[in-house]
């Protein structure tokens, strides 16, 4: 019988063998995917050190007070003044128009998509509608000077050659995808049986789409609202062309404004001083810019916890 003993026939030391390659591959691939967090984790934390950096040396010779509640930002004017509530306010213009446009729009595709659509009609029309979130930011900025524009000012005779409106158009088809995928996602999510008991009661299709299936993914949809608001406060190019660089505090779309991005791409473009105030105005600029964004993911990802409906 001792022929036939796993350990004499060398059987084991194989399978230890196999074992152990397979445990060492399996540490590899743990230690690789580990040092690529790390490394995201890395490269956030050393562009907030270099945020802060100059941010901080930026507030020793404003006061932060002055900063968040000032109306007047002109840092490359002889006559210095540096209140953040125009390029604040241009940002906050765009992302709101961005979200008038995008928003109905981007839900009501999700809901065709995810409720009405067949499946081949589904394969051609979601990647179709992706390609959109594929074209470079310049070419919406200049389908906007171009087209958006005039068309804008045949309607309304008083809009600026560079003006919000036209930019928030470009900047909310430009986030449509985002919003149409991610709801889209969340309502196919949604359980078929609550949509069997719902047809079985008598209701129509479109009864069954916004009562039923919309409110039981609601917070999903709610969380691809947050995001693509956020990218469209992020949104740098397409804005720099459309909307112009005239720092103002106004609520008129038709006016022309520069966002906290554009004043980011103004300075960066120019022949800036390192080391001077307007230097560390675009640190301080930035900074805020990455505190409200983060601010914007957060509570997407609060709403997505907190309200989030679990099936089973």
């Amino acid at each position: 019988m001792s022929g036939l003993d796993p350990d004499s026939s060398g059987l084991m030391p194989a399978r230890l063998r196999h074992s152990r390659t397979r445990d060492l591959g399996e540490a590899a691939i743990g230690w690789i995917l580990f040092a690529c967090a790390a490394l995201s984790t890395l490269v956030t934390a050393g562009i907030i050190f270099v945020l802060l950096g100059e941010t901080i040396t930026f507030f020793t010779q404003v006061s932060p007070f002055e900063y968040l509640t000032g109306t007047e930002w002109t840092p490359q004017f002889l006559e210095k003044n540096f209140g953040v509530l125009p390029l604040a306010a241009g940002s906050i213009l765009i992302a709101a128009g961005a979200a008038f446009v995008a928003i109905p729009t981007g839900l009501l595709t999700a809901i065709y998509m995810s409720e009405y659509a067949r499946a081949r009609t589904r394969a051609i029309l979601k990647p179709t509608l992706e390609v959109l979130a594929g074209i470079p930011t310049v070419v919406y900025g200049y389908f906007a000077l171009t087209f958006v524009t005039p068309t804008l000012r045949t309607i309304f005779p008083q809009t600026d050659i560079f003006n919000a409106a036209s930019a928030a158009i470009v900047v909310g088809i430009m986030i449509i995808p985002t919003i149409a995928s991610l709801s889209e996602d969340a309502l196919r999510s949604v359980p078929n049986s609550l949509r069997e008991g719902a047809f079985g009661l008598g209701a129509t299709r479109l009864e069954v789409s916004l009562k039923v299936v919309v409110p039981a993914a609601l917070s999903g949809i709610t969380a691809s609202f947050i995001l693509g608001i956020s990218r469209a406060i992020g949104e740098t190019m397409a804005v720099s062309i459309a909307a112009g660089n005239l720092a103002q505090l106004t609520l008129s779309p038709f006016e022309s404004i520069q966002t906290m991005t554009a004043y980011i791409v103004q300075v960066s473009l120019g022949d800036t001083p390192q080391g001077t105030i307007v230097y560390q105005t675009l640190f301080a600029v930035a900074f805020t810019l990455f505190l409200i964004t983060l601010g914007m993911n957060v509570l997407s990802q609060w709403v997505l916890r907190r309200y989030r409906e679990v099936y089973q």
